[in-house]
């Protein structure tokens, strides 16, 4: 399934439109809204819980965004609903939340994280409760993960959902515990076909690696993260198609 249009014309506002100055949290319904009334699209991040649901929350564990502490998937969606985002009055919402927010009038990219710390064979749950909350969306949405084998199963259990591989130049320090030979074994992107995936979100860094021209010309879309400035996304968008953006506000055709 091709990236909807929308993905490739209104850059996309990583973790939403978040600001903690303003008081929108990352992937917070502040940050949301706020991105929906910019025209911008919608990048978000979700975790899975105990109960087998997906919430929007990027870390893994609790410290870093919240006053709790542990990790995510110990606690159940309606646990995480009671915890207040930091910076902001906003709790964790879950994923079906969201798509109520933004209800078609914003393009959603949906990151699922890995679960598996190894990006490994996983369960399924998470990508099960995304394609759960996603049945019946009608707005413009693509999913997509740095786990080719989450986006495998979300072309099983979703295959009318456009999906794509998240990718990087996966340096063997900064992708620790990440063995070298599995670092070398995503860096070239091989599951691209395998998994069915229309386009890739590339570490803007690494845009010039010979891979991504070569997905390009075979029609790829190349979306890429993350940039921070408008100096930066020029230079992004010499070879990508769209930018995900924070920290300043992206030029937005819309």
């Amino acid at each position: 399934m091709p990236l909807p249009a929308e993905l490739l014309r209104q850059p996309i506002a990583h973790r939403a439109l978040h600001d903690r100055r303003a008081g929108r949290p990352e992937n917070s319904p502040a940050a949301i809204r706020a991105a929906v009334e910019a025209g911008f699209g919608i990048e978000i991040d979700v975790q899975g819980t105990s109960d087998g649901q997906a919430v929007v929350f990027h870390d893994e564990w609790m410290e870093r965004l919240t006053e709790a502490t542990g990790f995510v998937k110990d606690y159940t969606a309606a646990e995480l609903g009671q915890i207040t985002l930091r910076h902001g009055t906003d709790t964790i919402p879950t994923l079906e939340q969201v798509l109520q927010i933004v209800a078609g009038r914003a393009p959603l990219l949906i990151e699922i994280k890995d679960q598996t710390d190894r990006i490994a064979e996983t369960d399924g749950r998470l990508e099960t409760a995304v394609a759960r909350a996603l049945k019946g969306y009608g707005g413009p949405v693509a999913v997509m993960s740095f786990n080719p084998h989450a986006v495998a199963n979300i072309a099983r259990l979703a295959p009318d959902i456009p999906r794509g591989i998240t990718t990087a130049a996966y340096d063997y320090e900064g992708w620790a515990p990440l063995s070298p030979k599995r670092c070398d074994e995503l860096r070239e992107i091989a599951d691209y076909d395998r998994v069915g995936a229309s386009f890739i979100s590339h570490e803007a860094a690494d845009l010039a690696r010979p891979r991504v021209a070569a997905l390009k010309a075979r029609g790829a879309a190349i979306l890429t993260w993350t940039i921070k400035s408008a100096k930066d996304e020029a230079k992004a968008r010499q070879i990508a198609d769209n930018v995900t953006f924070e920290g300043y506000l992206a030029q937005n055709p819309a």
